[in-house]
């Protein structure tokens, strides 16, 4: 009896050993068109094993008992497709050969090219089990983050400042809820090309998790937006924020701006705002420059608020304004909101003091509710293939040396899947009017919310365009959540030069007075 335990434990043991030796088999998935590698792209196996590509696009395959044999592979990801054989299944059967490799292409119906995740953990995990090189300084775990909440970036002092919101560690279910943040290298400055990948070094607590950015006292969420820089009374470059402290996801407790302390590196309070204040950064910040005065806009998607460019202006929430069809003194009410018209009639969007922010959910309750019609819609932003209505959500703009215009990039708040359709669009003036878009990046039932366009990352005088959004399950009905990727920001890439994003022949013109 003894003998026989012995020999069963020394059998499990060279078992045991014989399968961690097993040299992973490399499948590489690559963009057809471009030859590079295609993260975040899934094979499943006829027994349901699913296995996602990392940054570089592979997947580090040695599933005890499926190698050295074929394998079927099913390949899919969102707007990118594999070739369908004759009974429709799109994947192929590989010799799981250990130490082998594998070369699948996918054909992109993105305009857009996905490039690599930029937080999270396990980046380029598959690339390190295969002894690949890897481009960026933490690729496995940095800052002990799992997941972070869109993206706030600015450069600030010579160096990019990123900030998120919730963000999730490896050792409880229970996060960060206060902000958090890290910097990293211009590129040409010791950054590394925005093609490659961005080294992100975390701000971090004693534990070397990422910590509190905005430690600010009270119950509740704190969520920064807005990021901007600007020079204060004495001239001094400063870094600041719309902050909100949120009770939940709907229920704001207070908000305001922050500043940024440079001898702590966190960003205390510098004034709250009132509750009831029209108007006050929310979104992306943009530098306009209006009859020689310069403003700050805000992007929401729409640049429809505004304010001087001035320390003490920025302050205060009496300076701001709405590009709005709501009159004067007046608070959104749904349907019994009064309206701003002129003797003949005519609604009136114009740029207002104390009005009420106008944005294209509001705008089609409004309509909806017969308070205005649909030709008096601002907000009219319509599918350059279709001419259907595209209901944009959240986004930035930015001014485009190569376009000549300013450009958006913006998620859809409806369509085939709820906050996963990314749009293009582009106008003269940033609050519009914004006549046509075109879809750059659509997913399958999953979310990618609250896109930001990267200005400090353009190429070739602006041709090339890098945006991020945060790839997430929520919202979207997804039926699972794609392991390491889900609840992080995925960074894409646009050129511009694009025939598919050039403006059409004729636009809409707009009849409402401004």
């Amino acid at each position: 009896m003894r003998f026989c335990c012995v020999s069963l434990v020394l059998g499990w043991l060279l078992a045991t050993s014989a399968t961690a030796q097993v040299t992973p088999f490399a499948i590489e998935v690559v963009d057809a068109q471009t030859g590079r590698g295609v993260p975040m792209v899934e094979l499943r196996t006829v027994n349901g094993i699913r296995l996602f590509t990392d940054s570089a696009g592979l997947v580090a395959f040695d599933e005890p008992g499926l190698m050295d044999r074929d394998v079927f592979f099913h390949v899919s990801s969102h707007g990118y497709e594999f070739p369908a054989d004759g009974f429709g299944f799109r994947g192929k059967a590989l010799h799981t050969t250990p130490g082998g490799q594998a070369r699948l292409q996918v054909h992109r119906l993105n305009i857009a090219q996905r490039l690599y995740r930029i937080t999270g953990q396990g980046i380029y995990r598959d690339s390190l089990r295969l002894g690949r090189s890897v481009p960026i300084e933490q690729p496995a775990l940095n800052g002990r983050v799992l997941g972070q909440d869109s993206t706030q970036a600015v450069v600030y002092r010579d160096r990019i400042y990123w900030l998120w919101g919730d963000t999730q560690r490896e050792s409880y279910p229970l996060g960060l809820f206060k902000t958090s943040g890290a910097t990293s290298e211009l590129p040409g400055r010791g950054g590394l090309d925005p093609s490659v990948g961005v080294n992100l070094h975390y701000f971090v607590d004693e534990k070397g998790f990422s910590r509190p950015m905005a430690p600010l006292e009270g119950e509740g969420l704190i969520w920064l937006d807005a990021l901007m820089v600007l020079p204060d009374e004495t001239g001094r470059q400063r870094m600041i924020a719309h902050y909100s402290r949120m009770k939940s996801l709907e229920q704001r407790l207070e908000h305001g701006l922050v500043v940024f302390d440079d001898a702590q590196q966190t960003f205390r309070k510098l004034v709250k705002f009132p509750d009831d204040a029209a108007a006050y950064p929310r979104g992306h910040a943009l530098s306009v420059t209006v009859d020689g005065q310069p403003y700050i806009y805000f992007a929401s998607p729409y640049p429809l608020i505004r304010v001087p460019a001035r320390w003490a202006d920025v302050q205060n929430p009496t300076r701001y304004e709405a590009f709005t069809c709501v009159a004067p003194g007046q608070a959104y009410e749904g349907k019994n909101t009064r309206l701003d018209r002129d003797e003949h009639g005519r609604l009136c969007w114009s740029w207002k003091a104390n009005a009420a922010y106008m944005d294209a959910m509001r705008q089609r309750e409004l309509i909806q509710a017969g308070a205005m019609s649909a030709d008096e819609a601002w907000l009219n932003t319509r599918d350059v293939e279709s001419g259907e209505p595209v209901l944009l959500h959240s986004g930035s703009v930015r001014w485009n040396a190569y376009r000549q215009a300013w450009v958006m990039i913006a998620v859809q708040i409806e369509g085939s899947s709820m906050l996963g359709e990314v749009w293009f669009a582009q106008a003269n003036q940033p609050e519009g009017p914004w006549p046509w878009a075109r879809k750059v990046v659509s997913h399958d039932r999953y979310s990618f919310y609250n896109p930001v366009h990267h200005a400090f990352f353009d190429q070739e005088g602006g041709r090339v365009i890098y945006f991020e959004g945060t790839y997430s399950a929520a919202f979207s009905g997804a039926p699972a959540p794609t392991p390491r990727y889900d609840y992080n920001q995925i960074m894409y890439r646009l050129d511009l030069a694009d025939p598919r994003l050039n403006p059409p022949a004729t636009q809409p013109q707009h009849d409402a007075n401004r």
